[in-house]
């Protein structure tokens, strides 16, 4: 029972609405059937108008179809006797004009009723009996409609206040699933974030990421465009722009809706959450601007033919939204049987056929032809508009929970007991209606969920198809190409795009394979294509990655996989040069050893001090042999002779050449000064301190391998990160500090070469040793910061380690060799050997020194001239010069190389 506060407000409210009714009552055209029970029902059965006018055009597929549906299904009901048995259905249908507002002016005739029927004793007369009311309104059992959501809100706020059930056919608004303010609200069909997500998803599917939108003013369009929005961004899609469309219905609005797309080039797709007129206004815009889209549109479009008169060539290739529905056949048999001389319950039939037909019944409109009675509705000018199922589910929906209040109520007869007469609308949509679950009538064999039932939100179960306009043989038509049913089925190959080709709608264009994207300040789908650098990956489409040092992009920048390691192999220029001449070295020293081992026990091998010159061999020889562990693939063991060989082959070559000079210099010294004879100059001292200085190194090397143990590793420069190089994980200033015991020797070597210098004429030995320190200096000063610059290139020390013997073997032993037959030859057996060596060693005094050469009978005074002579020191001399300034050349070159190489990060893959 309403309070006296909301029954005033409620009649001040009707008063005013419906004296404005009075005004146009000789317009307004409605259908009354009387009946036991009364639905009443709101159709757009005229569009909206335009400028003043509330009413336009007759709709013919959304107006007359879904009246003349709710009439057959009334009909059908009527005629059944296990639905409602004893109880006649009554309607009373009311059009809309597709205006929410004309709509609930309408809408107020279904609750006059329950205006009257408030407070009974407010009409009852002074005797007692009840005041006689004329044009009584029918009371209404529950209202099917209406069809546009934004109709629905008002009429369901209106509903509510008499507790009037509704359920509508096609109001899809997602605002209308919210109980707590439209609690008497239910639908046959799904809300429209179903619609959005499918229409998201179709987006996705084709990867269009930037649309423009326009929506009808008003909750449908509003709220699905709201709901769509929503759906886009899970997905990532942007929208370029959104426009609406106002109630206004001029031209203008949909021309400037049409100007701001063209503003967005890039957004060559529009969705469209619109109301069917809206719709043809627009597309009619689009052609008079003749602007090309690809419209996604939502079930406001779905399927009509209406929409697309005279915009076909607009239209070709949209793909739009429809609720799934099957088709009544059985209701195609009832429309087509339909005309104006049979019809007569329908008042706007015959505004219906002369709209349809260009033809005037009365033949009272100049100009146009009279109706010919032979014409009628058929197959060729009628198809069944997509939502007349749920218009007959609606219904029947409505009849069910009726049939099933009446049982509980009235248990015992089939007519209305006292209980349904007095009806009470919270318990009929609580109880019953929202509880219905029947099998949809009229639904052919083998339907897929053909069941009608609610969910807890009053909403309906359903899904949607997906159609393609088209251009097929020569004309247009809608063809279905897949649905939506919670996941997307598309068939793509039954497409007809208008370009031919699927179309693209993007912020930007797609970057190229090695390209990431730099997103835009306050843009999800605007980006820069930046490049990738060589040594990155795509770790995704907005992210370029750098590899791990040793690690390179795959082709498909999806990841690295490691560089293969770059070492000299045996096959290698690099590799084959100094192993030839390492075989050269090898051959060389072997002769030189030969030659002195078969002279063993001559005078000038002893007097040489043969004892050094075999530990001077054996230290090249372990030169040569560097060559071979530089050139093999590094490993632990590897590794460890190139520590332990490196410096320690240097340091016996070094060794012995420091302790002969230093003998050398100590005798000579002491001889010029009257020195008594120097100590240590015995051949096995010499041999002791030699072996002495060579421990030195070996000390260090071993201290050196327990600190750094030796090992592989991968190198990469950071400028060359393609490449990669296998080394010993040897630190390069560990490998300074191995080296700075040979350079130290080198430098004890020079200087006392440098004090031997001017050693007496049949003592040249000192002048070659000397020679050979002054050149190893100069490369040693080359290859130290060609070393060091290059990274250790390993390249560079194979270069080093077979110039070095080169060096001592050439100036130290060619010089021994060359006159060593010939001296051997001439020598008498008889000369005392301690004598001869003492007089070229200096085991005596200067004075005994010139007695034994006298007695050798200079011939050794005669040989060594001849070796020493300027034909032979020239020959010697320019070819040890042509080897120097050849060695010098190649430095300076490897040091260029490795300059133009630093400088360039970007070069080819080596191991390609």
């Amino acid at each position: 029972m309403f309070t006296w506060i909301q029954v005033l407000v409620l009649a001040l409210f009707t008063k005013g609405v419906l004296l404005s009714l009075n005004d146009h009552n000789f317009l307004r055209k409605e259908i009354k059937i009387e009946g036991d029970l009364v639905l009443g029902g709101l159709f757009p059965i005229n569009e909206k108008g335009s400028g003043t006018e509330e009413c336009g055009r007759i709709n013919e597929e959304r107006g007359i179809q879904r009246l003349e549906a709710m009439l057959f299904a009334i009909d059908k009901i009527n005629s059944d006797g296990h639905l409602l048995p004893g109880v006649k259905l009554g309607v009373h249908i009311l059009d809309t004009c597709s205006r929410d507002t004309y709509a609930l002016e309408q809408s107020l005739e279904f609750v006059r009723a329950s205006l009257t029927k408030v407070d009974e004793a407010e009409y009852m007369c002074p005797d007692g009996s009840y005041a006689i009311q004329e044009n009584s309104p029918l009371l209404i059992a529950g209202v099917i409609g209406g069809s546009y959501s934004s109709v629905s809100i008002q009429v369901a706020n209106l509903l509510r206040l008499f507790h009037i059930p509704q359920i509508s056919y096609a109001s899809t608004s997602a605002k209308l699933s919210d109980k707590s303010r439209y609690d008497y609200f239910a639908r046959t069909v799904p809300p429209d974030f179903y619609q959005a997500k499918a229409m998201a998803e179709i987006l996705r599917f084709f990867n269009w990421t930037y649309v423009s939108t326009v929506a009808s003013e008003g909750d449908y369009g509003e709220t699905g465009i709201e709901a769509f929005e929503q759906e886009a961004r899970l997905r990532n899609i942007c929208i370029a722009t959104s426009e609406k469309v106002g109630r206004s219905n001029i031209k203008k609005s949909y021309d400037n809706a049409i100007k701001e797309l063209l503003q967005k080039p890039n957004a060559k797709v529009v969705v469209l959450f619109m109301r069917s007129d809206d719709t043809r206004e627009l597309l009619a815009a689009a052609n008079r601007l003749n602007a090309s889209f690809t419209w996604i549109a939502s079930d406001g479009w779905g399927a009509q033919e209406s929409i697309i008169k005279g915009s076909e060539h607009i239209a070709y290739g949209a793909i739009t939204l429809e609720l799934a529905s099957h088709p009544v056949r059985e209701f195609d048999k009832y429309f087509k049987s339909l005309n104006p001389y049979n019809n007569h319950r329908n008042p706007w039939f015959k505004d219906f056929w002369e709209q349809k037909f260009q033809c005037s019944l009365q033949n009272k409109t100049p100009h146009v032809k009279a109706c010919d009675k032979r014409v009628h509705i058929n197959s060729s000018n009628y198809e069944q508009e997509s939502k007349i199922m749920f218009v007959i589910n609606a219904v029947y929906a409505m009849a069910h929970a009726l049939h099933n209040m009446q049982r509980t109520l009235c248990p015992n007869t089939t007519k209305l007991c006292d209980a349904m007469k007095s009806l009470d609308g919270k318990r009929l949509y609580k109880d019953y209606l929202l509880k219905v679950n029947f099998t949809a009538p009229f639904s052919p064999p083998n339907t897929v969920d053909n069941t009608v039932k609610f969910d807890v939100y009053g909403d309906g179960i359903g899904r949607y198809n997906i159609f393609n306009f088209q251009f097929k043989g020569d004309k247009y038509s809608y063809l279905r190409i897949g649905q939506w049913a919670e996941t997307l089925t598309l068939d793509v190959d039954r497409i007809d795009w208008s370009q031919s080709t699927t179309p693209t709608s993007q912020c930007s264009d797609p970057c190229a394979p090695n390209e990431m994207k730099n997103m835009q300040p306050g843009e999800v789908c605007c980006w820069i294509c930046i490049s990738c650098e060589a040594h990155e990956y795509l770790a995704d489409e907005f992210t370029c990655a750098a590899c791990e040092p040793g690690r390179w992009p795959t082709a498909e920048l999806s990841g690295c996989f490691d560089l293969p390691e770059d070492y000299i192999k045996w096959e290698d220029a690099w590799a084959i040069g100094p192993v030839t001449i390492a075989c050269l070295g090898f051959v060389s020293t072997f002769v030189v050893a030969a030659v002195f081992i078969k002279h063993n026990n001559t005078p000038l091998v002893k007097a040489s001090g043969r004892e050094l010159c075999y530990i001077l061999l054996f230290g090249v020889f372990m030169c040569y042999c560097m060559t071979f562990f530089f050139i093999a693939k590094p490993s632990p063991a590897i590794c460890t002779l190139r520590r332990l060989g490196l410096g320690t082959s240097f340091v016996v070559c070094y060794s012995a050449l420091l302790t002969k000079t230093n003998r050398i210099s100590r005798i000579f010294n002491g001889v010029s000064e009257g020195a008594p004879r120097p100590k240590f100059i015995s051949p096995s001292s010499q041999v002791v301190i030699c072996l002495s200085l060579i421990s030195v190194q070996l000390v260090i090397v071993s201290v050196w391998l327990m600190i750094e143990s030796p090992g592989t590793r991968r190198y990469t420069l950071p400028e060359k990160r393609e490449t990669v190089v296998l080394k010993c994980n040897v630190k390069d200033s560990s490998m300074l500090i191995s080296l700075t015991y040979d350079v130290v020797l080198v430098i004890l070597c020079t200087v006392y070469a440098f004090k031997t210098r001017k050693c007496p004429e049949n003592f040249n030995e000192a002048k070659f040793i000397g020679f050979t320190m002054y050149t190893t200096c100069i490369i040693w000063l080359a290859f130290l910061p060609i070393f060091y610059v290059t990274s250790s290139d390993y390249r560079e020390v194979l270069k080093r380690e077979w110039k070095d013997p080169d060096k001592i073997v050439m100036p130290r032993f060619m010089a021994k060799l060359y006159p060593l037959p010939d001296m051997i030859k001439d020598l008498p057996d008889s000369i005392p050997i301690d004598s001869f060596v003492a007089s070229l060693v200096g085991h005596t005094s200067l004075a005994e020194d010139v007695i034994i050469r006298d007695s050798v009978d200079k011939k050794v005074d005669v040989v060594l001239k001849k070796m020493y002579s300027g034909a032979h020191l020239a020959l010697w001399a320019g070819i040890y010069c042509t080897y120097v300034v050849q060695s010098l050349i190649s430095v300076l070159k490897s040091l260029h190389r490795t300059l133009d190489e630093s400088s360039d990060s970007s070069g080819t893959l080596e191991h390609i």
